[in-house]
């Protein structure tokens, strides 16, 4: 993901609290270059997800192409957006139900650039064939 220069705080504001990653340090050599890393764990510990946000210049948001992120269950992926919404992120739930086996909305981040979070709907077996 991209962000302009100076939009480490806004990522944080997203990725650390509103989904609840854990920003981790970028290594040494590329610390100098801004940007931000934040990863999400497993119920076991193990790394889920790593999303790096790197400084553009000059910077567009992304606005078709965009990374999902998958949640566990419905009662997580709806916290997920009250998070977002109560940090003043928009949430839209219009394509709810558009994807055969999962729920999901969309969202941008504090750069604009779109995120899709999504669930396996709980009457569906994902990854199952008709």
């Amino acid at each position: 993901m991209a962000c302009p220069a100076g939009g480490e705080d806004e990522a944080r504001a997203f990725y650390g609290a509103g989904l609840g990653l854990t920003e981790v340090p970028k290594p040494p050599e590329l610390a100098g270059r801004g940007g931000c890393w934040f990863r999400g764990y497993g119920a076991g510990g193990e790394v889920a997800a790593e999303i790096h946000v790197g400084v553009e210049d000059p910077f567009a948001p992304a606005r078709k192409a965009h990374p999902a992120v998958v949640t566990d269950d419905v009662a997580e992926l709806e916290s997920t957006a009250a998070r977002l919404e109560a940090a003043g992120f928009t949430v839209d739930w219009s394509e709810r139900r558009t994807f055969t086996g999962y729920e999901r909305f969309h969202t941008r981040d504090g750069a604009g650039n779109r995120v899709e979070m999504l669930a396996p709907a709980p009457d569906a077996v994902v990854g199952a064939s008709a």
